[in-house]
Formats: structure tokens, sequence, C-alpha cells
């Protein structure tokens, strides 16, 4: 059991370092930064769960909130960009101005 939690886990986190690097949409990468962090937390709650660690499950919980919070400002940034002509793409954000 222990080695499908830990493929299942290292899936989803290679899916989602995957995205990062080939995807060029600032949405595309930010749904494969989500999916990292939850093939930690993931990993985490397999561990909370097999050694009845409370502290573990406490983290768990303080990611999730920092994960929904880092989600909120990325889709705001990203709807911003959007707005204000720009593709919502890295190659056309290579220089920002103020």
């Amino acid at each position: 059991m222990t080695w499908a939690v830990w493929a299942v886990t290292g899936f989803l986190f290679a899916c989602g370092a995957a995205m990062i690097v080939l995807r060029r949409q600032l949405l595309a990468m930010l749904m494969g930064l989500e999916l990292m962090i939850s093939a930690v937390n993931i990993a985490l709650v397999y561990y909370c769960s097999r050694y009845a660690d409370g502290e573990t499950l406490a983290s768990v919980l303080l990611i999730i909130a920092i994960a929904a919070a880092e989600a909120v400002v990325g889709l705001s940034l990203i709807l911003k960009v959007y707005e204000a002509g720009r593709e919502v793409e890295t190659e056309s954000l290579q220089e920002l101005k103020g």
C-alpha cells in the first residue's frame, strides 16, 4: 500500500512539474503548481494517518489555506494581465513596464 501512495504522489508531482516547465500559458502553470501542492498534501496526509501525527495534519491545513490564497492572488494577476490587453502567456510578459 505504501508504494501505491508514493507512486500516485510522485506521478502527480511530476505532472505538475511538467505543466510548469512545458506549458507557456500562465493559467496552466498555476494549475501545475496547485497539482504539485496537492501531491505534497496527499503524501503528508498519508504520513499523518500512518503515524498518528497531529502536527502534520495541522501543517496540511495550513498548506491548504496558503494554496487557496496563492490561487486567488495568481488568478487575480492573470486576470489583470488579460484586462490590460496582453496575452496570458510567458513570452508576452518578458518585459513588464510600470
